[in-house]
C-alpha cells in the first residue's frame, strides 16, 4: 500500500510512520511547516513541507508519489488556521463551499477534497490499535465516590459538548464544570480550570457520539498527566477504544507516583 501521511504537530505522525513503515507500506509525508517537527525529514526520504492552506500542493505530492491511501495524524492548532492560513485557490474554493468552519466541517471538506482525486482517508489508528485503551481503571488507584460523582456528571456534559463539536475536554469538580475545552487544547484548558479552582479536579476527555476514527481522534499523553499535577487535577477519564494513549507505560507510571487515576469507559 503506497501510504501518504498528513502530518500535524506532537508525536502522533511519527508514530504512524513508525507503524506503517513495520506494516511494509511506502510512506509520502505531506509536513504542515507551522506545526511539525523538523526531525521528521531525518526518518523519510518521500516528503515535502506544506503550509496549512496549500491543500493544492499536499494534492499534487499525494498524486505524484501514487498514493491511494492517507492518514491524518497530528494536531493543526485552530489558532493557526483562523490567523495563520493563507490559502491557495483549491483551499479558497473548498472553504466558500462550507456552511460552518468548525472541526468536523474543515477536515471532512479535506477528506472529500482527497476522495475527489481517488485518495481514500484511512483510520487514524489503523496502525496504533494496541494505544487505545479497553474498559477499566488502567491505574493502582480506583476512583473514590467523589471522583465517580464527577465523572457521571463529566460524561453527561462532555457528550453534549462533543456533539456539538465544541471541544473533547471538561473539567469537573463537586458535579460542577470548571472548565470546558475550545480552541486551546487539552493541556491548555486543564491548566486554566487550575487557575480557577484550587485542586480536587476530574478531567473527561472523550469521542465524540459518533467519533470518526478517519481524524480529531482525542490523544493523551505525559504533557495530560504533568498538567494535571500542575493542577492539582486527581481524576482523568477518557473513551475505551477510541482515545491514543501515547507513551502508556510511562504516562501510567507518573499518574501512579502522584496518586491520579485514569479510567477508561
Amino acid at each position: 500500500m503506497k501510504l501518504g501521511l498528513i502530518a500535524g504537530n506532537g508525536k502522533f505522525p511519527f508514530l504512524v510512520l513508525e507503524g506503517a513503515k513495520r506494516a511494509g507500506s511506502t510512506v509520502a509525508v505531506a509536513a504542515i511547516r507551522e506545526e511539525t517537527d523538523p526531525e521528521i525529514e531525518r526518518l523519510t526520504d518521500r516528503m515535502t513541507w506544506v503550509g496549512i492552506g496549500q491543500l493544492g500542493k499536499l494534492l499534487r505530492f499525494f498524486k505524484d508519489e501514487g498514493v491511494e491511501k492517507a492518514i491524518m495524524a497530528g494536531q493543526v492548532k485552530h489558532v493557526q488556521i483562523f490567523s495563520r492560513a493563507i490559502p491557495d485557490v483549491r483551499t479558497l474554493k473548498m472553504l466558500l463551499r462550507l456552511p460552518r468552519r468548525n472541526t468536523d466541517a474543515l477536515i471532512g471538506a479535506v477528506a472529500s477534497e482527497l476522495a475527489s482525486e481517488g485518495i481514500e482517508l484511512i483510520d487514524s489508528t489503523y496502525f496504533l490499535k494496541d494505544q487505545l485503551p479497553q474498559p477499566g481503571t488502567l491505574t493502582k488507584r480506583e476512583p473514590d465516590e467523589r471522583e465517580r460523582g464527577d465523572i457521571e456528571y463529566g460524561l453527561e456534559i462532555a457528550h453534549e459538548i462533543a456533539r456539538l463539536d465544541l471541544g473533547q475536554t471538561i473539567v469537573i469538580r463537586d458535579r460542577a464544570c470548571v472548565a470546558i475545552e475550545a480552541m486551546e487544547g487539552t493541556d491548555a484548558v486543564i491548566r486554566r480550570a487550575g487557575r480557577i479552582v484550587n485542586g480536587r479536579l476530574t478531567v473527561v476527555k472523550i469521542a465524540k457520539p459518533d467519533q470518526d476514527m478517519r481524524f480529531d481522534v482525542p490523544v493523551v499523553g505525559v504533557p495530560t498527566i504533568e498538567s494535571m499535577i500542575k493542577s492539582r487535577a486527581s481524576c482523568l477519564c477518557v473513551t475505551a477504544g477510541k482515545t491514543l494513549m501515547f507513551d502508556r507505560e510511562e504516562m501510567i507510571a507518573l499518574a501512579n507516583k502522584n496518586k491520579i487515576t485514569i479510567v477508561a469507559f
